[in-house]
């Protein structure tokens, strides 16, 4: 690593915390841009299972010619994979992508910091939380910045750029190349309860679960309506779905109690199918049933 004379760092080695959906993704995007990454989760069959994952991800683009087979295999080769925190003592940037609860984020960055360069870069992946207030339990806040891709991370092009209050000049310039060479477009959000993406898409979510909740459309109409309506790429509900209702009530619930609104007060059906455990895809039911591989709606 090393600083220019206004302190933004060059990057080379890129640490990923959380070997989850988001982590394996964002990995696998900074090893095509031809960085080296360490991820690390505390789960080795969670590490191992990204590998694969960030494998079947590249063969798929391999087949349809996105990359080359060489590129793959250079891709893969710089990506290592450890249950060891130490290891990311060498990244000159490290991105936290452990799941959405503050607490675990807080006690990460308790063991990762003592370990990390003085002028490495901290980076948390969060969609929800105060970015100022996750930094204040660092100590780097001036060297921390969110810096929230989308999902799926391999084929989506933005990633926010969240802002603390001691957030430095130095530390957004360097996230925002760093960016810029992922081939990803930036967005800068101010730091406010779910920034930008999720401000806007979660109550659109919520507000069609409200239509379907008070009889003005069934899943399917309510669906087609947005798709062709609106010239979505996919209906609200089936994307609530990909992303996981107990995502969609999380974002809504923190955006509820941050800005003290009613009108981000959650569906009532929003809570029932997840106090139901149908949660969207990964569970095989949310306001689809997946369970016999065509998509049938539940309502």
């Amino acid at each position: 690593m090393s600083e220019s004379k206004d302190g933004e760092v060059t990057i080379k080695e890129v640490g990923v915390i959380g070997a989850g959906h988001m982590g394996s993704g964002i990995a696998q995007a900074v090893a095509i841009a031809g960085y080296n990454v360490i991820l690390v989760d505390v789960d080795e069959e969670r590490t191992q299972a990204a590998l694969a994952t960030i494998n079947g991800n590249m063969a798929r683009q391999v087949s349809r010619s996105t990359i080359t087979e060489d590129d793959m295999n250079e891709a893969i080769g710089r990506i290592t994979i450890t249950t060891e925190i130490d290891s990311l003592k060498i990244a000159d940037i490290v991105v936290e992508a452990a799941t959405e609860d503050e607490d675990i984020k807080q006690a990460i960055y308790t063991d990762v910091c003592p370990i990390m360069k003085p002028g490495a870069i901290l980076a948390s992946n969060t969609s929800t939380i105060s970015i100022t207030r996750l930094a204040a339990k660092t100590d780097r806040p001036d060297k921390f910045i969110g810096m929230h891709f989308m999902n799926p991370v391999p084929v989506m092009e933005l990633v926010e750029l969240i802002r603390g209050i001691a957030t430095e000049d130095a530390t957004y310039h360097t996230a925002k190349d760093f960016v810029k060479t992922l081939h990803k477009y930036t967005a800068v959000s101010e730091d406010f309860p779910a920034f930008i993406v999720h401000r806007i898409m979660i109550p659109m979510i919520n507000e069609a679960i409200y239509t379907l909740y008070e009889g003005v459309g069934t899943v399917e109409a309510i669906d087609t309506a947005m798709c062709y309506g609106a010239h979505h790429p996919m209906g609200p509900l089936e994307l609530a779905d990909f992303i996981g209702l107990d995502v969609c009530l999380g974002i809504m619930q923190k955006l509820y109690e941050g800005l003290a609104d009613p009108k981000y007060r959650p569906c009532p059906l929003l809570v029932k199918y997840v106090e139901a455990g149908w949660v969207g895809q990964k569970a095989g039911r949310g306001f689809y049933d997946y369970r016999d591989g065509t998509p049938v709606p539940t309502r």
